[in-house]
């Protein structure tokens, strides 16, 4: 058996220490630290955290060596070996570890060392308890099987394999929590971060999602138990998942309030990640591509299939709120509007396809840069895109649903624990349905030109129009009743003291033909000084056509640009349902949205 131990060294240094103990380990026994964590593409080598690290042998000081990025070499133990090391832990994103003096958090892929060889063999961790006065209320939140803990959970916990202790993120603070059932099984949200909402209300709505995504992959569900484990901020939206957790970040304000009787679009949007993660449980933690089956932690792994596990999951999201009646098919349709607009907005949907987006997930996804948006497509949203045409496509010419599919793909490898080969995907929908879909998945996941959604949301009673953005913050699904057309400099932006500095400079927009550059602070537009609040207004006082002067800093020099202004082009999707449709196409949208 491996045995960690885990305290809390110092909260102002930010240091956790780490504990390894092993028995009987080898002449040259070797451990590791995970390069990137799974659901996160992207080689983080979180070895460069360690700050000291240190090993014994049966009570003496043995040498240790690093031999590779994130791997080290102990030599001359004998019949013990314990190595420990300090890690700087000030990362408060879902992916890594956090420790201060109001809140501790970790991975396992940041924390445990890995005895090369040992990694199938049980585990113990001993989560110390803190002996900071500022910590006395602090608790522990964890998927994690626990052994002998005390009342705060502090004690020891239990996992099967090197696998699944990484797989069981930690929270420990004074958070927030309330305990649900779902299927019969306990259910745990948590909540640190300062925050003021209705703890009873989010778990209410929880049961009723996560029962709608259980009836859809069937009963039971695959743990003993799950938590979602919060963290509200100011700012800040994202998730993980894990095998019987999930762990959030998001804004403070996207909860409800106390006696909040409606669904607003912050709460939706909270609800929406959550959603996004507990789906995750099925599908990529154990419905997962090939490469996954094991996880290689030290290298990339490549697949092209990333749009399966990220797509379809983007399309369920929302789907799975209307499915649970949290929200009705209006609001529904401007979600999946909003979820459009992002790719019609994206000019790399027309030059990356999703299977080359999917294979290249690890350098240029989770690597942004200013050229992205010209260049990329995300296997996100353009995936969510395909899933919705794939399943409107399935329900008008067959008898089958991606439903189907989704619970084919379970029974078949997540309940088996085969990996999925790269073509097994379309080849299931293929024998489900009985189409021959070879030109769909040429054109949606090899090609790079747009999908004839407009005809098939229209077989099932919905129209799909689109029209210019009311603004550049403008991303609603929701029609306008603005008549006047809109200008587009052809730029995204964010705020900057002195104005506006462009992140992305569109290919073949006003801004580009002007010789304007990422980078670039916009500091006044026709001789008026700009900020984000006051662009709109400036620029509905123009004309299309219009040439104006664009003062800018680029780097600490002062630079002037004509720019020609032009009409905004018409990418903001607006879906609504058709009155009176035919009884056919009728039927058709009962199947799909239930009304």
């Amino acid at each position: 058996m491996i045995r960690y131990t885990v305290r809390l060294a110092d909260l102002n240094r930010h240091h956790f220490e780490v504990l390894c103990h092993i028995e009987n380990p080898v002449a040259e026994q070797r451990f590791s630290l995970p390069s990137w964590i799974p659901g996160s593409y992207l080689l983080r080598e979180f070895a460069r955290h360690i700050v000291s690290i240190r090993a014994k042998s049966d009570g003496r000081e043995i040498d240790v060596e690093k031999v590779s990025k994130g791997t080290w070499c102990c030599r001359g133990a004998n019949s013990s070996l314990s190595v420990t090391i300090e890690v700087y832990a000030l990362d408060r994103s879902v992916r890594g570890a956090y420790l201060d003096g109001q809140r501790g958090y970790f991975n396992g892929t940041c924390l445990f060392l890995c005895p090369e060889g040992l990694d199938q063999q049980p585990v113990e961790v001993l989560l110390e308890t803190p002996g900071d006065l500022r910590c006395e209320s602090w608790r522990v939140a964890t998927a994690m099987v626990p052994k002998d803990v005390d009342q705060n959970g502090f004690g020891l916990y239990r996992a099967e394999n090197y696998d699944e202790l990484i797989d069981h993120p930690v929270e420990m603070s004074d958070f927030s929590d309330a305990a649900f059932k779902v299927a019969g099984v306990p259910h745990l949200l948590v909540i640190a971060g300062r925050h003021r909402t209705d703890l009873e209300r989010i778990a209410s709505d929880l049961t009723q999602l996560c029962e709608a995504h259980v009836d859809l992959f069937g009963r039971p569900p695959p743990f003993d138990s799950y938590c979602f484990l919060g963290l509200a901020v100011g700012e800040g939206y994202g998730g993980l998942e894990h095998r019987a957790s999930s762990s959030l970040i998001f804004s403070r304000d996207d909860l409800p309030k106390l006696g909040q009787p409606d669904i607003p679009l912050d709460y939706q949007r909270f609800l929406s990640l959550c959603s996004h993660e507990y789906f995750h449980t099925w599908n990529v933690k154990r419905i997962k591509p090939k490469t996954f089956t094991p996880y290689l932690l030290d290298r990339r792994a490549h697949t092209r299939l990333m749009w399966v596990f990220e797509g379809i999951t983007s399309y369920y999201q929302d789907l799975m709120l209307l499915r649970s009646d949290l929200i009705g098919s209006d609001a529904y349709l401007s979600r999946l509007g909003r979820m459009l607009t992002r790719v019609y907005r994206s000019p790399g949907r027309l030059k990356q396809s999703i299977s080359d987006s999917s294979f290249d997930a690890w350098d240029r996804l989770y690597k942004p840069e200013a050229n992205s948006t010209n260049a990329t497509i995300s296997y996100y949203s353009k995936g969510a895109l395909v899933a919705l045409a794939l399943d409107l496509t399935l329900r008008k010419d067959s008898k089958a649903t991606l439903d189907q599919v989704i619970g084919e793909l379970w029974k078949r490898f997540g309940e088996a624990g085969i990996g999925l080969e790269e073509d097994e995907f379309e080849a299931l929908c293929q024998e489900i349905s009985d189409l021959d879909l070879t030109s769909f998945f040429d054109l949606a996941v090899r090609g790079t030109k747009d999908l004839p959604l407009a005809e098939l949301l229209t077989a099932f009673g919905v129209s799909l129009e689109f029209r210019q953005a009311k603004g550049p913050n403008d991303t609603s699904g929701l029609p306008s009743s603005k008549s006047e057309p809109s200008l587009d400099l052809g730029v995204r932006f964010r705020r900057h003291p002195a104005g506006l500095e462009l992140m992305t400079v569109v290919d073949g927009g006003p801004a580009e033909r002007a010789g304007m550059n990422p980078g670039d602070v916009v500091i006044a537009i026709g001789g008026l000084r700009i900020v984000e609040s006051n662009l709109a207004k400036r620029l509905v006082r123009l004309e299309s056509g219009e040439t104006v002067a664009v003062t800018a800093f680029r780097g600490d020099e002062l630079m002037e640009f004509s720019v020609m202004l032009v009409e905004g082009d018409r990418n903001t999707c607006v879906l609504e349902t058709v009155q009176k449709p035919k009884t056919a196409v009728l039927e058709r949208r009962k199947a799909w949205l239930g009304s």
